[in-house]
């Protein structure tokens, strides 16, 4: 069993699945569909490769992202977002709405 089901707070289950730094910006860019390792690379920018694929396997352990892996030479690998990652959809966009509102406030000055 998934360590992380047994966790009893669902915000600590969460976090546990999410709470990284790379893995948010991972699902953020796997939201518009199916991406090839070096697409994400690229898009994230700053993780290492050792970084991103240790990422994306603890990511497929948990079901939340599916790895498939084409039989050519050089072999092409495509990580798409399963239904469970997909719903973590509002998770992000109430993610995106907050960091928005937040910069907004700082940036005139404003209390939040």
């Amino acid at each position: 069993m998934n360590e992380k089901l047994l966790i009893a707070c669902p915000v600590e289950t969460t976090l546990a699945l999410i709470g990284d730094k790379w893995k948010v910006l991972i699902l953020r860019d796997l939201m518009d569909g199916t991406r090839r390792f070096g697409e994400l690379k690229k898009s994230i920018g700053s993780v290492s490769q050792k970084v991103l694929t240790a990422q994306l396997k603890t990511m497929e352990q948990d079901e939340l992202v599916h790895r498939k892996v084409y039989a050519e030479v050089p072999p092409r690998v495509e990580y798409t977002l399963t239904q469970i990652g997909y719903s973590l959809k509002p998770v992000l966009d109430s993610m995106m709405e907050w960091g928005l509102e937040y910069k907004y406030n700082l940036r005139d000055g404003k209390n939040i």
